[in-house]
């Protein structure tokens, strides 16, 4: 249904940290969802469908942009100290996943 002729990509991505103050496990998704190709829904209409698609393909992700992505996300936001973020994205036309990891030393992540 798009009108690009490309394959996807689903990714799954991990942030521990160690925070310096306090804030939420949402606060993190949000990081975290604002850094990926577009946002993901558990149900659209077929016409939705299309919309997330050709957004995602308009503002594609490799592995290593999003997790270098969320770490500058991070990077500026005060209440986080050190951190380790890690992004597999699953091929769906390869035999193969990608994998990215960056880490933040610093205060100990748990």
């Amino acid at each position: 249904i798009s009108a690009y002729g490309a394959h996807n990509q689903r990714s799954h991505i991990s942030i521990e940290t160690t925070l310096l103050a306090e804030m939420t496990i949402e606060e993190l998704i949000a990081i975290a969802e604002r850094n990926a190709s577009c946002e993901v829904y558990g149900l659209l209409k077929r016409s939705d469908e299309k919309y997330v698609t050709e957004r995602a393909y308009d503002n594609p992700k490799f592995v290593e942009d999003l997790v270098r992505d969320v770490a500058l996300a991070l990077n500026r936001e005060p209440r986080v100290g050190a951190y380790i973020v890690e992004a597999e994205n699953f091929e769906s036309i390869h035999n193969h996943s990608a994998f990215a990891r960056i880490v933040r030393a610093g205060t100990a992540v748990c």
